[in-house]
């Protein structure tokens, strides 16, 4: 049975398992999930049993990793979202933390991104105790940087050019601080 981390009223968020390998696919071979994102869409569920064990190894290594994302009325798996450790330098910051989310196009604006995404900082900066998040997205993908700006109230902190596909991302930061006053 999959550990559940968080629950709100529409969503639960619970580790990432290799019975997930499906959902997962699915998303990942998704074009428009990974439009702005520097990667081609998978083509095979071998690379998505590879996804799901290089999160489950951050689970393990650094005690914390996305979580997929699972509607309560369905119990459809409908993307992931959570805090990963950079591991690897980006935008010259290594090892802090960065949220993310995924989710497949259907439930795109039904406010999916936002309830998982205030749900995993409340976890980071409550039950972590941790004093700052950071955030990056491409700058032409309006709609991640509208959530994490207007709805998760993220900070712009710049834009730089990503390694992996030479597009412009914004980098955004939240503080602890910050967090606690909205």
């Amino acid at each position: 049975m999959a550990k559940i981390f968080i629950e709100t009223s529409r969503l639960l968020l619970r580790e990432i398992i290799a019975e997930d390998v499906e959902m997962i696919y699915l998303l990942d071979s998704n074009a428009k999930v990974m439009k702005y994102l520097g990667v081609k869409p998978v083509t095979t569920k071998a690379e998505s049993e590879k996804t799901i064990k290089n999160i489950r190894k951050q689970y393990k290594e650094n005690g914390i990793g996305r979580w997929a994302v699972i509607e309560k009325e369905s119990n459809l798996l409908i993307g992931w979202s959570g805090l990963k450790v950079l591991t690897e330098p980006i935008n010259g910051f290594k090892n802090v933390y960065e949220i993310g989310y995924r989710f497949l196009p259907e439930y795109w604006g039904k406010g999916y991104a936002t309830e998982a995404g205030k749900a995993v900082l409340d976890y980071g900066f409550n039950l972590m105790n941790l004093d700052i998040i950071y955030a990056c997205a491409d700058i032409k993908n309006g709609d991640s940087c509208r959530i994490l700006k207007d709805k998760l109230g993220f900070a712009e902190k710049g834009t730089f050019v990503d390694d992996v596909d030479n597009a412009i991302c914004q980098w955004y930061e939240l503080t602890k601080e910050k967090y606690s006053k909205n």
